[in-house]
C-alpha cells in the first residue's frame, strides 16, 4: 500500500523543501495538497518529483470549486491531482436543519458533475459537525451523502469518533463511497495535551489495525492519508506514523 501524508500536518514546519525531502526519505509515496501549497504549483511539483512523491489528491475550498473551477483545474493539473476534495464548511455557513444540509449536498453534487465532466474525481471530507444530531435526530452526513449520490467521501475516521459516532458502522453503510481515508489518531487520556488531543498514528486510542482491515474489505478507498492537525514535532509524527501504518 502507498501511504500518503496530508501536508496540512506540516504547515508550521517550513520550508516545504525540507518537509518533502523528509517524507520521501521516510518512505511516503504520496502527499495530499491543501491551499497552503498551491501558490506556485509548478515549482512545488518539481520538489515533489525530486523526492519521488506524487500528489494524487488535494483539498480545495467550496468557494474555489464553485466559483473558480478553472483555477482549481490549473492547480490540479500542474500538481497531478486527480481527486478533488472539498474539506470543510465554516461554522457560520453550516445549515441547522435537514433541508439545509440536503441543500448543501446538492451544491456538492453540482461540483461533482463539473469535476466529472472535466475528468476528475470529487469527494467530501468530514469533520465532527456532520455527526452531531439535528433536531429531528438525523445527522448531517447522511443528508449530504443522500443529496449527492455520485460523489465520493474522504472519511476522516478520527473526526467521526470525535463526533460521537462509530466509524465501523459508517464503513459498512457507505464503504462504496469511501474514496480516501484520513488516518489520524486520538491521544490517550492525559496525553497529547499540547497537540489538541491528537496522537501519532498507532499510538492513540483508535483501532487502526481493525479499521484498515475493514476498509480494505468494504470500501473502495485508494488513498490512505496520514494526518495530525497540530503535531509539535513533525519528524517524530511522520516517522512513527508510517512505521505503525506499515504493520496494518
Amino acid at each position: 500500500m502507498n501511504w500518503s501524508f496530508q501536508l496540512y500536518s506540516a504547515r508550521n514546519f517550513q520550508p516545504w523543501e525540507a518537509v518533502l525531502k523528509m517524507l520521501g526519505e521516510l518512505g511516503y509515496a504520496q502527499v495530499e495538497g491543501f491551499g497552503g501549497v498551491y501558490d506556485d504549483p509548478g515549482a512545488f511539483r518539481a520538489e515533489l518529483d525530486k523526492n519521488g512523491l506524487a500528489m494524487p489528491t488535494g483539498h480545495f475550498s467550496i468557494d474555489a470549486l464553485e466559483n473558480d473551477f478553472d483555477g482549481v483545474r490549473k492547480i490540479a493539473d500542474a500538481l497531478g491531482i486527480t481527486l478533488l476534495i472539498c474539506p470543510y464548511l465554516v461554522a457560520e455557513s453550516r445549515p441547522t436543519d435537514t433541508a439545509g444540509w440536503r441543500g448543501f449536498g446538492e451544491r456538492l453534487a453540482k461540483v461533482g458533475e463539473t469535476a466529472e465532466k472535466a475528468g476528475y474525481g470529487f469527494a467530501w471530507h468530514n469533520h465532527d459537525f456532520e455527526f452531531k444530531k439535528l433536531a429531528d435526530g438525523s445527522v448531517p452526513q447522511d443528508h449530504v451523502l443522500a443529496a449527492a449520490p455520485d460523489i465520493g467521501w474522504e472519511m476522516d475516521v478520527a473526526w467521526v469518533v470525535r463526533g460521537g459516532d462509530d466509524p465501523l458502522s459508517w464503513i459498512e453503510k457507505h464503504g462504496k463511497r469511501i474514496a480516501a481515508v484520513h488516518v489520524k489518531d486520538i491521544a490517550k487520556p492525559g496525553e497529547g495535551l499540547n497537540e489538541d488531543g491528537w496522537s501519532d498514528v498507532g499510538h492513540g486510542t483508535i483501532d487502526w489495525a481493525g479499521l484498515i482491515q475493514a476498509l480494505r474489505a468494504e470500501s473502495v478507498a485508494k488513498y490512505y492519508v496520514v494526518e495530525h492537525d497540530n503535531p509539535n514535532d513533525i519528524e517524530r509524527f511522520a516517522r512513527r506514523s508510517i512505521a505503525a501504518a506499515k504493520t496494518y
